[in-house]
């Protein structure tokens, strides 16, 4: 079973003793209520380093006003579980006071990346992303860094913040893991009703449909937006709050389809309070 630390000093001390003994560290930064899109990231962190560290804290200055951090799913002890059958030697999972102490008051703002899609809609959340992931990097001190492709421009963000502020770490960008049906993982997942269970794979489908209509030749992005918004409001209750096409690496937005560009269709959509996120990424 994982080694369980909660002090900030004694996961620093313990990285350091494990750098100095000649292991390679890997971290993998989840906020718990593991499911197995975490897994794979655990999994991939063991296949790249010698020691793993999963951390496991639900960040509050990530989460806006209204939105779900007092209801976000726990459940530490299924986490611990599942977090060393798939290879974690260590948690990291201080309390709240231990991160953010009363008179804390140090933050990063990234800038350019972080104001458009989920930075636009959720205003703040990549100064708490941002904040968090580099006290984390701090804290840990890992060789490796692994996140997940579902949280695509938090890898954008990740990446420009590790080469800005001159992390010595390697990011490792793990695929999307999906249900059967095609509905990323995910842990607001689990507030999701059964109806709305059942209409939320349209989201992936409208992105593999938009994939395909741009294999065939299409370059209007503008279409392809509005045909993915038509086939997710026939199809299911849901409201969307954005559908995406841009540059992969800038977020830019695009108008039209280029051979050249690596092109990231992603979305973010409500069944009633729960909000989820997708995307493809897609290069012609």
């Amino acid at each position: 079973m994982a080694t369980v630390i909660r002090d900030v000093t004694e996961m620093q001390r313990t990285a350091e003793r494990l750098r100095n003994s000649g292991r390679r560290l890997g971290v993998v930064p989840t906020m718990g209520f593991l499911h197995e899109g975490h897994l794979a990231l655990i999994r991939t962190a063991r296949e790249r380093s010698d020691a793993v560290i999963t951390t496991i804290f639900v960040n509050p200055t990530q989460f806006g006003p209204g939105e779900d951090f007092e209801r976000y799913p726990r459940d530490f002890d299924r986490d611990r579980s599942l977090a060393s059958s798939a290879g974690t030697e260590y948690i990291f999972a201080p309390e709240t006071s231990a991160i953010y102490p009363e008179d804390y008051c140090t933050y990063i703002n990234s800038e350019r990346l972080t104001t458009v899609l989920e930075g636009k809609s959720r205003p703040g959340h990549f100064r708490g992303v941002t904040t968090i992931v580099a006290k984390l990097f701090n804290i840990t001190r890992p060789h490796v860094a692994v996140f997940g492709q579902k949280d695509a421009q938090q890898v954008v963000v990740v990446r420009q913040l590790i080469r800005d502020l001159n992390f010595d770490i390697e990011l490792v960008v793990v695929p999307v893991v999906r249900e059967r049906d095609g509905l990323a993982m995910s842990s607001r997942n689990a507030y999701l009703t059964e109806e709305q269970r059942r209409q939320a794979p349209v989201l992936f489908h409208s992105l593999k449909v938009a994939e395909q209509r741009m294999r065939e030749g299409e370059s209007s992005c503008a279409r392809l937006i509005n045909e993915m918004k038509e086939l997710i409001t026939a199809r299911s209750s849901v409201v969307i709050d954005y559908v995406s096409i841009a540059d992969a690496a800038s977020l830019e937005e695009l108008t039209s389809i280029d051979n050249r560009t690596s092109i990231l269709v992603s979305l973010a959509a409500r069944f009633g309070k729960t909000r989820l996120i997708d995307n493809v990424a897609v290069t012609l």
